[in-house]
């Protein structure tokens, strides 16, 4: 049996639920940690106000405290041609305040020179709260690949600096796990778990909808998440990022969260 990781209940997951309630949903169900999406991955998605020192800000971080659960990453931290970095220091600070120990970012610039520059100030700005920076390769985004992402990482050359592995895009990008074993083990900061089916969408349309809205639980799929696991060391951190728009309107976030940790828990018991 592999030694038990930290797990975390990612955002995404129970997009439906507001932050404080989120908080409440990962103590109840059992994790260890919760990520928080305190910056819309997209203008349609919902928005909080949870940058600053806001009512809802304060809400989630008694909750925090009540609960005892911890924060483990904050998102999503976009990297794009016109992006000024220094911008996103009220949200760093506020992430620091909840105490948050990873940042996810995105690299939306097709210059690799230009965003390993801006990932590198990133980096040097999160440090400043004592939080690292994941940049998470993703097959639409300008950071496909895993390998892309070790470049970036390794260019720009931040002790605070890491690739996050989704194991959705890490495998519709066409990631090996070998890739993984053989990676500097300080740039695995943490793993994010889902499954879904073996078959990979030949369209971008299908390949977002799968990956922002229909996910499957650990176990379900056809994911090689055996060997993702078995190729970073055991004290890494997971985050289960599952949305299940479909299950969420017949499934409360707590039973259904519950189920999504009992899976993977599973899985790892037979690594």
């Amino acid at each position: 049996m592999s030694p038990r990781h930290p797990i975390a209940l990612a955002a995404l997951t129970v997009l439906e639920l507001a932050p404080p309630d989120m908080v409440s949903c990962a103590a109840d169900a059992g994790y260890d940690f919760i990520g928080l999406r305190l910056l819309p991955a997209t203008p349609t998605e919902v928005q909080h106000p949870m940058v600053g020192d806001t009512a809802l800000v304060r809400e989630t971080a008694q909750r925090i405290a009540d609960t005892g659960i911890k924060v483990l990453d904050i998102e999503i931290f976009r990297l794009k041609p016109e992006t000024n970095v220094a911008d996103y220091r009220i949200a760093l600070e506020t992430g620091a305040r909840l105490g948050a120990r990873e940042a996810l970012v995105a690299g939306n610039d097709p210059d690799e020179s230009r965003l390993t520059s801006r990932f590198a100030e990133f980096c040097d700005l999160a440090g400043e709260y004592g939080i690292a920076a994941n940049i998470e390769p993703m097959p639409w985004t300008d950071v496909r690949s895993f390998a892309d992402g070790l470049r970036v990482v390794a260019a720009a050359r931040r002790d605070n600096g890491g690739v996050l592995v989704d194991a959705l895009h890490f495998d519709r990008a066409g990631g090996r796990a070998e890739e993984i074993a053989v990676a500097p083990v300080h740039v695995l900061r943490y793993l994010q778990v889902c499954d879904a089916p073996a078959a990979r969408p030949t369209d971008t349309e299908t390949l977002l909808f799968q990956a922002r809205a229909e996910r499957l639980m650990p176990g379900d799929g056809g994911l090689d998440l055996r060997s993702m696991l078995r190729a970073i060391p055991s004290t890494v951190p997971l985050s289960l990022e599952i949305p299940m728009q479909a299950l969420t309107k017949t499934m409360p976030a707590v039973p259904r969260t519950r189920e999504m940790l009992r899976k993977v828990r599973r899985l790892l018991e037979t690594l």
